[in-house]
């Protein structure tokens, strides 16, 4: 089990009006220093799909998917402990200010999980100080190998609502 400090800013806009919300990045995601940086994540081949869109390969054009579909990334946590990429293992939670972000970006209107633990930890550490309450959506992670590609498009197309 390691200490693991959130290194990657959030990627948010001024007409950003839904924020997705992971734990914390995996190892792969820091080594790469975005957001569902692992190649098996379905997250990007997901939400691209959602918008009709093609799948973005490279960080700038994330950054430009995210910002054309007034999308907002970070994470839940600010650090924790943790074993690999294992939510289950998680402990020592410490948030992100999630509160802080939404007073500086008021469009946000609506909060998405991507998994159960994230939406786990935003109820109980981040709720109180939001007053918003998250939607879960199914993780995209390769660990989450129960839930098929259209199953999360299906789930994840409340985004494009």
């Amino acid at each position: 089990m390691e200490r693991v400090v959130h290194t990657i800013p959030p990627m948010v806009w001024r007409t950003s009006d839904t924020l997705i919300l992971g734990s914390i990045p995996s190892p792969k995601s820091r080594e790469t220093g975005f957001y569902y940086g692992h190649p098996q994540n379905r997250f990007w081949r997901v939400t691209a799909a959602v918008f009709g869109e093609q799948t973005p390969d490279t960080i700038p054009q994330k950054k430009a998917f995210l910002r054309r579909n007034r999308l907002a990334l970070w994470d839940v946590l600010a650090s924790c402990e943790i074993t690999g990429a294992s939510n289950a293992s998680i402990q020592s939670p410490q948030p992100n200010d999630i509160a802080g972000l939404l007073t500086d970006y008021p469009a946000i209107r609506r909060i998405f999980t991507t998994g159960k633990t994230a939406h786990r930890l935003y109820q109980r550490l981040c709720r109180p100080a939001t007053g918003i309450d998250a939607l879960c959506l199914p993780s995209t992670s390769p660990a989450n190998c129960a839930c098929s590609l259209a199953a999360l498009i299906a789930a994840y197309r409340v985004l494009a609502e």
